[in-house]
């Protein structure tokens, strides 16, 4: 509230103001990278990133599968074509194996590289970055790292969002911190950095008039949000350890249970557990399954979801190229996103780990 109230008794409330780049640098500085453009959402970030790397019509980008669709969305905003990889097993993300693969092949039948990588840390999980940095800079095709999931978590001591030529997050109010609605791009590159502040402020040039030479988005935070962002930076240690409590009572509680999994963390990766995910493997002796398990939470007014359903599913990218190997599809099939909010207090706990305890038999 000192933050907003700072907004308002300053009237710095379009989306211009102090607080802006104040937020900018706190992040920068957070994820330890030396630019930020603070954006109206992760998913313009993406779509920003991709217009700076020069993807145009036809151009291929590769995306990982199992995502939401705001990571691969902007890949057609461009008039691209997406080209999807599955996960690997260790993590849920992007199989290196299968980017080594795909890029391989893409060039063989196009006769061209793809324009862009873009890598997804799910559920706050890091990807494998090492593997896919080292095969980035092998066929030199810049990585965008969507860490919209992420903020917070680290990979061999690095923090999310620091390690691909593009760093994404959001502030979407189902994120660890939120500033109601927003994202951020983040780069060592500062040309970059500042041609997506140009586009996000309609590309407006440095003239009295309006003088446009270049199509622009109205895709700039406000400083209200901004002001948001930056009270709730405060707080995000005590978010991600909160997270990583609940996800360790889960475990605890349920992971004992035949048939119920949990994703373990690699050695020397930390995930902030936005969200806790468990696969049920096996039916139990009451045939339970994971949406039997979404059902009856559901009866209780506890809501629950199913993994993402992978893009290569969706009828609306049909016909994309794709190298799958069916995990995502497993993991789809098998598993639930439980309750993960930070507020959530112990009696709370109890009742839902009772509730799929007792589904489970």
């Amino acid at each position: 509230m000192r933050y907003v109230n700072e907004a308002f008794d300053t009237n710095w409330i379009a989306p211009v103001g102090p607080h802006i780049s104040q937020f900018e640098n706190a992040l920068a500085k957070y994820v330890g990278v030396n630019h930020c453009a603070a954006l109206s959402s992760g998913t313009a970030a993406i779509h920003l990133a991709l217009i700076v790397l020069g993807v145009k019509r036809d151009d291929e980008v590769i995306c990982q599968s199992f995502t939401f669709s705001g990571s691969c969305n902007p890949i057609l905003y461009q008039g691209a074509k997406p080209v999807f990889v599955d996960s690997e097993e260790e993590t849920w993300n992007m199989s290196p194996d299968l980017l080594r693969t795909c890029v391989k092949e893409r060039v063989e039948r196009t006769g061209k590289k793809p324009k862009a990588i873009i890598v997804v840390h799910l559920y706050g999980m890091p990807a494998k970055m090492n593997e896919i940095m080292a095969i980035s800079r092998e066929f030199d095709i810049p990585v965008i790292e969507d860490a919209a999931e992420a903020l917070g978590s680290e990979y061999f001591g690095k923090k999310a969002g620091s390690m691909g030529d593009f760093g994404i997050l959001s502030f979407n109010g189902n994120k660890i911190i939120t500033t109601s609605g927003g994202g951020a791009l983040l780069s060592n590159n500062e040309e970059w950095v500042k041609k997506v502040r140009f586009l996000a402020t309609q590309a407006r040039e440095a003239a009295p008039h309006y003088e446009h030479k270049e199509i622009g988005y109205n895709y700039r935070l406000s400083n209200v949000c901004a002001a948001v962002g930056l009270g709730q930076l405060n707080v995000l240690p005590d978010r991600v350890s909160r997270r990583r409590e609940i996800h360790a009572y889960y475990k605890s509680k349920i992971g004992r249970l035949e048939g119920i999994s949990f994703l373990d963390e690699p050695t020397s990766f930390f995930s902030n557990r936005w969200l806790s995910a468990i696969l049920v493997e096996k039916e139990g002796r009451n045939q339970c399954t994971s949406e039997t398990i979404r059902l009856g939470l559901e009866e209780k007014n506890i809501e629950s979801r199913p993994l993402w359903k992978p893009m290569h599913l969706q009828p609306v990218f049909s016909g994309c190229p794709t190298y799958v190997s069916g995990l995502s599809e497993q993991l789809f099939k098998k598993g639930l996103c439980i309750p993960s909010g930070s507020s959530l207090n112990i009696s709370q706990l109890e009742r839902i780990t009772s509730l799929i305890t007792a589904q489970i038999g």
